[in-house]
């Protein structure tokens, strides 16, 4: 028995009615259309994911932050409040 049906619990009489009530719901014509669907969908899952992961590995990285270039113009303009004494 393979590793994976015995994680999801599954004897070999169980697998074999499981296999015939997916046949007898579905019909043997479908059975293939259904697993070229599925196909096709976790490759394009694997298209989208190794898409993200490349465009993550080829970014470059975030430019250094530099500091306002004049400062002092700003201070002037706004002087500070002035100071209040406390008696």
């Amino acid at each position: 028995m393979k590793p994976i049906f015995a994680v999801l619990g599954l004897s070999g009489t169980e697998l074999i009615i499981v296999l015939v009530a997916i046949l007898v719901l579905f019909g043997a014509k479908k059975i293939p259309e259904f697993a070229k669907g599925l196909g096709k969908g976790i490759n394009e899952f694997k298209k989208a994911s190794r898409e993200v992961t490349d465009s993550i590995e080829n970014e470059p990285p975030p430019a250094p932050k530099t500091p306002p270039a004049n400062t002092t113009s700003q201070n002037q303009s706004n002087p500070p409040p002035p100071e209040t004494k406390v008696l």
